[in-house]
């Protein structure tokens, strides 16, 4: 069964539940009513068997894929990158992140803010039937705790993108709410959803295999690497350290030699591979009503170049000039560092290094720096249908080099630092950067915790968490003052403004 070829819809966030049900039904009840129309009655034929769990847990994974948008906001939103695009009104959304003027009723994060409920009313769903199914029967099977493992991850993934972008959110985890309980429920703190995500990832740890022989899936690698993430985002290093530890002497992974060839399709699921988002252009999507939410991977049109042509033989394909590397970030890479050809992609440099290409294209108008995100650009041959919705590319979202300089980051700010090997964890990031060991850092203390911040900006640009970095770490004001950013605000987002007025959640201060 292939993880990014199943969407089962059976559950909608808050607000959203109860009324797909009842628009799908309005109709025709009065004609040929089946009990399948309504998901409260229809969730009785669900679960019977070892094959309807598994296919349910396919459903759980397929909102990940509409979650495509954070990672340009991750670099939109900090010094890395600009939203770019053909004026200031294209693509409003991201010039709202751009410029710091995001209100409640932006789509993009409300599109967001619905996917991840989305992925946690599924998963709350599986939960809710762990042990029983809808009609009171045990369903029992080999590897049961283990898919159940990969259900908890992703609730505990779904609420941290939640908790990173908005701060304290409706925490619900024993099953999926009923209309009226989504009207009632109201925002838990930030600290009491962290806690949840611990918990689901602790149970994810304990259940999870190390190797999934399906590429994608969820391993306990996976599982811990994000624990560790999340112990970092509350500044527990204690904590963080000897769960990253474990994945680093597992020796299950290694930097791959070549930067540049983890972003490519062969790079998919590679050696340094722990987490990806999985995406196919193999059933193409049509929906421009909701373009996020196909199987392909919508971002990778938004960085291509607008009106790109040229022969045959130039790989790239044109897009939409949007979320921009900024030139900020092109001066931040030292000599030698082979990071920089692999992230952004000076179009004139490239033209003109290739003549026998005949390349062509307009200069993007808005916030133009001449450059655009190389990890991401589009390909020519991998979309198919309709092609702007459907590129094949990963999402790389938890790579090895990242479990290193988080690892170095927990050990340098440990109630006990170890520098020793926080230097050792930061070096070999670096010496992979730059083919040798000329570049190692030998600093200590807080130059050493500069170091390491630093090397995650170069090391991770436009992957999305430039702008989550300096927030957790209280570096936004310094860095982005001058963009806009405003201290008390700017740190999370707005609540979306239908379900302050429907479930009457309390927005975040300023907005």
């Amino acid at each position: 069964m292939n993880i990014q070829k199943h969407t089962y819809k059976f559950a909608k966030p808050l607000v959203f539940i109860a009324l797909l049900g009842l628009g799908t039904t309005s109709c025709k009840k009065w004609v040929e009513y089946s009990p399948k129309d309504d998901f409260r009655i229809a969730a009785t034929t669900y679960l019977q068997d070892e094959n309807d769990y598994r296919t349910m847990t396919i459903s759980v994974y397929t909102p990940l894929q509409w979650l495509n948008q954070v990672v340009p906001i991750g670099d939109i939103a900090s010094d890395n990158a600009v939203a770019g695009g053909e004026s200031a009104s294209d693509v409003i959304a991201l010039q709202q992140v751009d410029d710091f003027t995001v209100n409640p009723e932006n789509a993009t994060l409300r599109e967001l803010w619905q996917s991840a409920y989305e992925g946690i009313n599924r998963a709350n769903f599986m939960t809710q039937y762990r042990d029983q199914n809808p009609l009171g029967r045990a369903v029992n099977f080999n590897g049961k705790d283990a898919l159940y493992g990969e259900v908890s991850f992703l609730r505990a993934y779904y609420y941290f993108t939640l908790v990173r972008l908005f701060g304290g959110v409706p925490l619900f985890a024993d099953r999926r709410l009923s209309l009226d309980e989504s009207r009632q429920i109201q925002r838990s703190s930030k600290e009491q959803v962290y806690e949840q995500i611990e918990k689901d990832l602790l149970d994810a740890i304990g259940n999870l295999p190390p190797v999934q022989e399906q590429k994608g899936r969820i391993t306990k690698y996976a599982a811990q690497a994000l624990l560790g993430k999340v112990y970092l985002y509350q500044k527990k290093y204690d904590q963080a350290a000897p769960v990253l530890e474990s994945i680093i002497t597992s020796n299950a992974f290694s930097l791959v030699s070549d930067f540049a060839s983890i972003f490519l399709q062969a790079g998919e699921n590679g050696p340094e591979s722990i987490f990806e988002i999985q995406y196919t252009n193999t059933f193409p999507y049509y929906n421009w009503d909701a373009p996020m939410r196909g199987q392909g991977n919508f971002a990778v049109q938004q960085c291509g170049i607008r009106g790109l042509a040229g022969t045959d033989a130039m790989p790239y394909a044109a897009g939409w000039s949007t979320n921009l590397p900024a030139g900020n970030l092109a001066s931040a890479y030292e000599a030698g560092d082979q990071r920089k050809n692999a992230t952004i992609l000076d179009i004139d440099a490239y033209a003109a290094a290739n003549p026998s290409y005949g390349i062509s294209y307009q200069v993007a108008p808005y916030k133009n720096t001449g450059l655009y995100s190389q990890k991401y650009q589009p390909r020519k041959g991998q979309t198919s249908g309709q092609v702007e919705l459907n590129y094949l590319n990963n999402f790389r979202i938890i790579r090895y080099s990242e479990v290193l300089l988080m690892a170095a980051e927990a050990w340098n700010k440990s109630s006990s630092p170890n520098d020793i090997k926080a230097k050792d964890y930061l070096n070999l990031v670096r010496r992979r950067a730059f083919g040798n060991n000329n570049h190692d850092v030998n600093a200590a203390g807080a130059s050493l915790y500069d170091a390491i911040l630093s090397e995650r900006r170069l090391e991770l640009a436009m992957e999305g968490d430039r702008y989550f970095d300096l927030v957790r770490t209280g570096m936004a004001a310094s860095r982005l003052g001058s963009l806009g950013f405003v201290v008390g605000k700017h740190e999370v987002y707005p609540i979306p403004l239908d379900e302050v007025r429907i479930s009457n959640l309390e927005q975040n201060p300023n907005y």
